[in-house]
């Protein structure tokens, strides 16, 4: 192979593991945000009885929720509701939750900056291999399975330590993403984590991965597409 198209072939490579990796960013959006409605939260707050631990009506515990996904999206500049929860009006967030979530809006909020930094990084990598002269239609289709394969395979090994003990592997993950210890809430005293037990994140870690296989899907269905469409024309050719 010439050393063109090898460094054409690995730029390719390069530009689909991107687009993985911001469809994977996207799926986090998508499953947040999705359902502007929450129905999903909805269902996990009946599944795990928040009414009845938050001795709450449904209608209280959405408005919450409303407002919680408005402020993690920047469009809320404070975190505070005031309802009625165990039976009296009061602030539904406390200091700790409002640190905390501070520090979780800033990383979600952080990881849609890097996905649109990464769709124009593999903008600027498909330009390059037009500027090559690259055969773009060929190399793209294989360059995606490559990719596919690597990220499938991360994925897989995410995705069984997870179910392996969810709970161990929570944990890791806010000791790499937080330096503190203040995600650690007690049940007792915080209404919040009774509205978001570990059941929740849990369905939602398996949503987030069922959108991002979705995509991986539709994606290689796209590519398989034209890998045949390039084999008909250049046998007819």
């Amino acid at each position: 192979m010439k050393k063109k198209e090898k460094m054409q072939n690995i730029t390719a490579v390069f530009a689909m593991v991107i687009l993985i990796t911001a469809l994977l960013l996207t799926s986090f959006q998508i499953a947040i945000y999705g359902d502007p409605d929450y129905r999903f939260y909805e269902k996990e707050y009946e599944k795990y009885k928040v009414k009845d631990s938050l001795h709450m009506e449904m209608a209280d515990i959405m408005d919450v929720t409303d407002k919680m996904m408005a402020y993690l999206i920047g469009e809320r500049k404070e975190l505070s509701v005031v309802t009625v929860v165990d039976g009296r009006e009061q602030d539904f967030f406390n200091e700790q939750d409002r640190f905390h979530m501070g520090e979780v809006r800033d990383l979600f909020l952080g990881g849609l900056r890097i996905r649109n930094y990464l769709l124009a990084a593999g903008a600027l990598l498909l330009v390059l291999l037009i500027v090559w002269k690259a055969d773009v239609w060929k190399i793209l289709p294989g360059a995606y399975f490559i990719a596919l394969g690597v990220s499938g395979a991360l994925t897989v090994i995410l995705g069984v330590l997870f179910a392996s003990n969810f709970n161990k592997y929570f944990t890791i993950f806010h000791k790499i993403f937080f330096d503190n210890d203040l995600w650690i809430f007690d049940p007792a005293e915080d209404y919040m984590i009774r509205m978001l037990p570990e059941g929740f994140f849990f369905d939602f870690v398996i949503r987030i991965g069922g959108f991002f296989l979705g995509g991986l899907i539709l994606l290689g269905l796209l590519a398989g597409g034209i890998k045949v469409w390039m084999k008909r024309r250049t046998a007819g050719s």
